[in-house]
């Protein structure tokens, strides 16, 4: 199997992504860490948390799956890629990211939001596309998009949570996008309530997969 098709293979197997923006490396990597004690095996850092190349550093030799979110252009994947990010995500459509991520035989999940981007993103090789932000829409618009594009493939990110998460599983989203809740979590209690919340989106999740 293609490199690429392994990730995104790991990607539709655990489902829940956590999306780390931290307000400095060391937020990033302490609720990072929670995360992966949760359970929760892959972490999207975003490029907008300072010096982010030292959480991948630290990260990457962890049993995790890497990605690089808020990728805004092609040099800053490029970065990514070198810094060990296995999936290259990013809030909207940038061909030239997709040029590149195909270069190197890895996962673009860009940011789309209507039936345009999408159409246009899986032209440009996309296989996965984030719905971003998730928290405007509502699950049935993935049977909605699945219509006119049967092989669009959704991971909402953007106001998911533990109450409407298997809601979009079960419309038929590959994956789903956690973020703020997690540092939300670890700001008021600390690395262990990051991680106690962990554990109850894989325990959500897995609710989901036994029906």
């Amino acid at each position: 199997m293609l490199p690429k098709y392994s990730v995104y293979q790991q990607l539709l197997e655990t489902k829940v992504v956590a999306v780390v923006r931290g307000q400095n490396s060391h937020e990033a990597i302490q609720v990072s860490k929670a995360a992966i004690e949760g359970g929760i095996t892959a972490i999207e850092l975003t490029y907008t948390t300072p010096e982010v190349e030292e959480v991948f550093k630290e990260l990457r030799h962890m049993d995790v799956l890497l990605g690089a979110g808020s990728v805004m252009d092609p040099e800053t994947a490029r970065h990514a890629i070198l810094s060990g990010a296995k999936f290259i995500v990013s809030s909207h459509f940038v061909k030239e990211i997709a040029t590149l991520c195909n270069r190197y035989s890895v996962p673009y999940l860009p940011g789309c939001m209507n039936i345009s981007d999408m159409a246009l993103a899986l032209e440009a090789g996309c296989d996965v596309l984030k719905l971003f932000p998730a928290n405007t829409f509502d699950p049935s618009f993935i049977k909605s998009v699945n219509g006119p594009l049967p092989n669009v493939r959704i991971m909402p990110t953007g106001g998911i949570s533990l109450k409407n998460m298997n809601d979009w599983l079960g419309a038929g989203a590959v994956a789903v996008g956690v973020g703020s809740d997690l540092t939300k979590a670890f700001k008021k209690g600390g690395y262990d309530e990051a991680v106690s919340l962990s554990r109850e989106y894989i325990a959500k999740m897995n609710q989901h997969s036994e029906v």
